[in-house]
């Protein structure tokens, strides 16, 4: 039984002590207690209602024991109600705060995704406009320009042969002019693209090929091909254009160690030849039995050598020779290379693939006479440092600035 509180410790006191607090929780235990045993009689008299017949004083004793739980029920109850509304305030706050946590985690992150994702969509709705009008711009571009005929490839075969190739209109006839006469005329397939090969080999010497469409349309560029009379490994193809010359063929000018890779003709009247022999040796130049200057072999097995000399002619013949001496002034090797010189149509730029062992002062001294002048190079080719360049990098030389 809970212990009795003396209201008279109680007088003058604003709150309920702690052992008053304990005394009622115990008087609280010890109810619901006593209503646990009840509950378990009335329980278990239901089952003897199966074991024996019932008389009326167990009626009367169950409606009193109804009625008395019903009191206890209701005792219960007003006592429950009474302990919610001593907490009512820290379970509301409970309530707020679980609220707002729901309110933050989905209802505000949907909010965000709304609005991400509108600030992605409006952006992206002008960018098939823009590319629209881009590529209008360009069609308009394709069809204000006209289309000239030009070249892929210039071929001379072993047997002596040339093999033409390049490119027009679809289905257009373009003719192959040489050494300005019309020659033939093939037709362009479905892309656009032509093969020539004359039935005939061509004679030893020189000749310039152009192209000419059904409308009159000529090829800006013009190629130079040389037939040597010593085969095709000693001949050449140049694509002429007016940034200068690419070569498409190259002469194989070769006798036991030495052997010339390039020869650049210049309209400023210089000579440049270029290729490889024995280490440390000296290479000389003649034109016309007239002897032009020497270099040294570099360790790297690479010379070049650039001297100025008459005005080469179109039309006339030279003869260059190049030697390979040894270390008491004897030839060990000789190259002659007899030539017609062409019709140059772009000689503003030329161009020089870097080798190992190249700087650009023995560039520009071959080319531009003066290796002082070796800014004028790396200022064409935008090398912002002179003092490096690197093998098989292709410089423009401005032959025309001295």
């Amino acid at each position: 039984m809970a212990k009795k509180i003396n209201k008279s410790a109680r007088i003058g006191k604003t709150k309920i002590s702690t052992d008053d607090m304990i005394d009622g929780a115990i008087a609280r235990q010890n109810s619901w207690m006593s209503r646990r045993r009840d509950f378990a009689k009335s329980f278990l008299k239901k089952l003897n209602i199966f074991a024996r017949p019932t008389n009326a004083a167990e009626r009367k004793a169950k409606i009193v024991a109804k009625e008395a739980r019903k009191l206890k029920r209701a005792e219960f109850k007003k006592e429950s109600r009474s302990g919610i509304m001593a907490y009512w305030f820290p379970i509301f706050c409970s309530v707020i705060v679980i609220a707002v946590g729901v309110w933050v985690a989905f209802i505000r992150s949907d909010m965000n995704v709304v609005k991400e994702s509108k600030i992605v969509i409006v952006p992206s709705v002008p960018e098939p406009v823009v590319k629209e009008v881009k590529e209008a711009k360009e069609i308009i571009k394709i069809v204000n320009e006209k289309v000239v005929p030009s070249f892929d490839i210039v071929r001379i075969e072993p047997d002596g042969d040339v093999v033409i190739a390049g490119r027009w209109l679809p289905q257009q006839n373009i003719s192959i002019v040489v050494n300005k006469k019309v020659v033939a005329t093939e037709r362009t397939d479905m892309q656009g693209e032509f093969v020539y090969a004359p039935k005939h080999t061509f004679k030893p010497g020189n000749y310039t090929i152009g192209l000419i469409g059904s409308d009159d349309t000529k090829s800006k560029d013009n190629v130079f091909i040389y037939i040597s009379e010593r085969g095709y490994a000693n001949s050449i193809s140049l694509l002429m254009t007016k940034d200068g010359s690419k070569l498409l063929q190259s002469p194989k000018l070769v006798d036991g160690d030495l052997s010339v890779s390039k020869i650049d003709y210049l309209e400023s009247g210089r000579i440049v030849i270029t290729g490889n022999a024995l280490p440390r040796l000296r290479v000389s130049l003649t034109l016309n039995d007239k002897y032009l200057g020497f270099a040294h072999v570099s360790d790297h097995k690479y010379f070049g050598i650039g001297a100025d000399v008459e005005k080469l002619e179109p039309g006339k013949e030279y003869n260059l020779v190049i030697r390979l001496h040894d270390g008491d002034g004897k030839t060990v090797s000789e190259i002659k290379h007899k030539f017609i010189m062409p019709i140059a149509t772009g000689t503003d730029d030329t161009f020089y693939t870097v080798r190992r062992g190249d700087c650009l002062w023995i560039i520009a001294r071959n080319f531009l006479r003066k290796g002082v002048l070796f800014s004028i190079i790396a200022e064409k080719n935008n090398i912002k440092n002179p003092n490096l360049i690197f093998p098989k990098q292709t410089l423009q030389i401005p032959i025309k600035t001295q």
